[in-house]
């Protein structure tokens, strides 16, 4: 089986890329931002864990996490935003590898890992990294027109993630995912080799 890692910025067009894997290659797709926040759901030790760190103030009305006030203490402190990293991070690696060796024992052929932050963790579980990238210009416009993302929503999202020189330099392959979706199709019949 081959463990394929998916990454790129906002707006890149990663959930179409992985859709397309899906229906033309078969690939079983986990996103580890999904994987992340089932593992924080309320009765959780990781969700245990982050409480004590950070307070019951981070809990919301129905008991699970305020990701809204959590977000408001971690990427206003770069020492916040590791901690809470160093509960999150390991425990997604481990479930997620977990859930590798199943699917390879399942007979899956392609496992597609997607992540906006996988340069930084989960490279590891990767047999290739792929870095989904298109023009500032095309996401700008991509975000506002399906998320009605304002212009300064965008350039604070753009600007909280990695720069495409990270991306590039973590990544074995470069999609470009700027025009249209025929030519991303046809970048990926040549670079996937199964």
């Amino acid at each position: 089986m081959k463990v394929l890692g998916i990454t790129g910025g906002v707006g890149s067009g990663k959930s179409e890329v992985l859709r397309y894997l899906q229906e033309a290659y078969g690939a079983y797709v986990c996103q580890m931002d999904e994987t992340a926040r089932e593992l924080q759901r309320k009765g959780t030790e990781c969700f245990r864990r982050i409480v004590d760190v950070f307070g019951s103030g981070i809990v919301g009305a129905d008991g699970e996490l305020d990701r809204t006030a959590l977000g408001r203490i971690v990427f206003a402190d770069a020492e916040k935003l590791e901690k809470l990293n160093r509960i999150v991070h390991p425990e997604v690696i481990g479930t997620v590898r977990r859930d590798i060796q199943k699917r390879a024992a399942e007979g899956t052929g392609l496992y597609v890992v997607e992540a906006a932050l996988l340069p930084e963790a989960g490279e590891e579980l990767c047999d290739e990294m792929w870095y989904i990238y298109a023009a500032e210009s095309v996401r700008r416009e991509r975000l506002k027109r399906s998320r009605g993302y304002t212009d300064e929503r965008i350039t604070h999202m753009i600007a909280s993630q990695p720069g495409e020189a990270v991306f590039r330099k973590k990544c074995d392959v470069v999609i470009d995912n700027s025009g249209a979706f025929e030519d991303t199709k046809r970048q990926i019949g040549e670079k996937l080799i199964l």
